[in-house]
This record gives C-alpha cells, sequence and structure tokens, in this order.
C-alpha cells in the first residue's frame, strides 16, 4: 500500500473548527485534522496525500493533510497516553483510551443499544430517540475512521441529541477512544448514559460482499451488546420500491448481520410497512410523524433524500424510537 504524497502550500482557509479544519492546498480543497496535524495557517508548508482523488474514489473530492512541516513537528502526545492508535503504520500516535484509566461497568444491565450499518441511518435514529435522555455515539470500524470528519455528529450534538462520541478502534479522533466495542459500551453504561448508538462513520467502501463493512458492524456490536446484557437494537437497512440500486428492499448487508449474530436482538420494523418475512421475527414501531421528528437533521442517502426513499429513513427512525420506548 503505497502512499501518494505531494508537497503544497495553504492558499486558504475556509473552515476551521476544534477537531476540523476545511483549507485549499496550491489552489485544491483539502483537510487537517488539527488534533493530529496542529494548526493550519495561510502559507505553511505541507504533505498532502492526494491518493484518493487521484484514483476518484468514493472517498475523494479532496486531499487529506498528511503533515504540517511549518508548525505541525514536534508535537507532543497527550498526558497518560499509551495506547498507539493505528499502531505501526506512518500515521501512528498515542492516545489515552478509556480502558487505562476509567472505570468500566461489569454489564450493560438492559441498556438499549442501536446497531447501525451506514452513517447516514444516525441522524433519523437520533430523531426516533429524541430530546431528554443521555445518548452517546460509538463509531465502529468500516466508513471513514476519525469522528472528527462527520458534520453529522456535529450537528447531533449542536441540537443536543448527541452528548458524547467515542471512537472505537482504529477509529479515532473522539471525545473519548476505546480499543474495543465492549469497553465503550461498558463505559457509557458507567456514566450513566441511558442510550448508545453504534455505526460507522461515513464514506463506506463499497466491496460488493454480502459482508460488507456496514452488516459487520451491526453484528460485532449487537453480539458485545448481547453479551454483556444490553438490549440490542438492529436499524435495518431498506430501500423503498423507487430505489433504484441492488439494495432495493431489506438490504443484503443487513441479512448477512443478522445471520451473523449470535445472541438477543430487536429488529425494529414501521408498522406501517409490509412485513418482509426474510427478517424473521421483527418488532412493529409506530413511525408516524417521523417527518417532523427529523426536521432540521442531515438526511441523506446514496443522492437520496426523504422524498425521494422515505422508507430508509423511516425504518432507521423506527429502530431509534422503539430504543426509547425501552426506557419505559
Amino acid at each position: 500500500m503505497a502512499l501518494t504524497l505531494r508537497w503544497g502550500t495553504v492558499t486558504a482557509v475556509t473552515q476551521r473548527l476544534d477537531e476540523l479544519i476545511r483549507c485549499t492546498v496550491d489552489g485544491t480543497e483539502c483537510i487537517a485534522y488539527p488534533r493530529q496535524t496542529g494548526s493550519v495557517e495561510v502559507g505553511d508548508t505541507v504533505l498532502v496525500n492526494t491518493q484518493a482523488q487521484d484514483l476518484e474514489l468514493g472517498s475523494g473530492g479532496f486531499d487529506v493533510l498528511y503533515a504540517n512541516m511549518t508548525r505541525g513537528l514536534g508535537l507532543l502526545p497527550p498526558p497518560s497516553a499509551h495506547v498507539m492508535a493505528l499502531p505501526y503504520t506512518p500515521s501512528q500516535s498515542a492516545a489515552v483510551c478509556v480502558e487505562e484509566h476509567d472505570q468500566l461497568a461489569n454489564d450493560l444491565g438492559g441498556m438499549p443499544v442501536v446497531c447501525c450499518g451506514l452513517h447516514s441511518q444516525v441522524p433519523p435514529v437520533f430523531g426516533g430517540i429524541g430530546a431528554g435522555v443521555r445518548v452517546a455515539y460509538v463509531q465502529l470500524a468500516g466508513g471513514a475512521l476519525p469522528v472528527a470528519f462527520s458534520d453529522t455528529i456535529r450537528t447531533l450534538k449542536t441540537r443536543r441529541l448527541l452528548e458524547t462520541a467515542i471512537a472505537v478502534s482504529p477509529c479515532h479522533d473522539g471525545d473519548m477512544q476505546a480499543v474495543t466495542v465492549a469497553s465503550a459500551l461498558t463505559w457509557a453504561k458507567a456514566r450513566g448514559f441511558n442510550v448508545v448508538v453504534c455505526g460507522i462513520g461515513q464514506g463506506i467502501a463499497g466491496t460488493g460482499s454480502a459482508f460488507g463493512h456496514g452488516g459487520m458492524a451491526v453484528s460485532e456490536a449487537t453480539n458485545a451488546t448481547a453479551a454483556l446484557g444490553g438490549r440490542a437494537v438492529v436499524a435495518v437497512r431498506y430501500s423503498g420500491a423507487d430505489a433504484r440500486d441492488r439494495h432495493r428492499g431489506v438490504s443484503h448487508h443487513t441479512l448477512s448481520a443478522l445471520r451473523l449474530t449470535l445472541g438477543q436482538r430487536d429488529v425494529a420494523w414501521p408498522s406501517e410497512l409490509g412485513r418482509d418475512e426474510a427478517l424473521g421475527d421483527v418488532v412493529a414501531v409506530d413511525v408516524e410523524g417521523w417527518q417532523d421528528a427529523c426536521s432540521g437533521l442531515p438526511l441523506r442517502h446514496m443522492g437520496r433524500g426523504p422524498a425521494e426513499d422515505p422508507w430508509f429513513f423511516a425504518t432507521a427512525f423506527a429502530a431509534g424510537r422503539h430504543a426509547r420506548a425501552l426506557l419505559g
């Protein structure tokens, strides 16, 4: 796996956040993660990774800042950090992990955990959960690894629907870092969270296999939740009859995830939608009013919004609403 790097000069900074900077390098769009590379200023000499854009991949459209040669060398790791993120790669860095310093719960005590296979399911799930409860988001591998890349997560925090985002290795750059999903879940339980939502970052790599990243993330989260005494709620990936792709109906990724799920799980399903026998037993959920509940949230999947594929979002919403109902 060869890196494709080039020298450049920062010619503009177009957005500056604590965890993400959007800039241009010699006129080409670029993103930087300042908690890894240090701050970025106009005129800085930088190294950028151009490979995704060069190959016109789904994760392309911009370069990624690899190193800031002007002000990003000699950065110190966080105090008390001993676990390496992305170990033995050119991007390895030390991270403070919950396993090292924090108390973890022995079990989840029935805590609902919603398991998503796509990042685009996350907003309607949170719409279904609603406000007034403490919710943590746990990001698993399969899409973008930096949690900081997600504008969705920032929006959910702004709306006060999400309190804390936890990155599970190899994901990184969240509010908290965990080595495993089990640790992330038990950390959230110990901190008094009511619900956890698990999912992958945006920009999933499509492999064409039924055992692709999203489905396997669902089975991993579901199995960990069941083994730890939580209540796993599966968000079904579903596209309506108007969707013209191979994921029409119940996606084969969801069916593969359920096939690999060993413990108890609730498969949330809109009561207004005709049942799909391939799913087996489901929990029927009334999703009336889901559009209003999700108003203002970023609802977009494969170029389609609620008008083009309403059941994709309504089905994810059902999982969130069911998780909220489990709280009593």
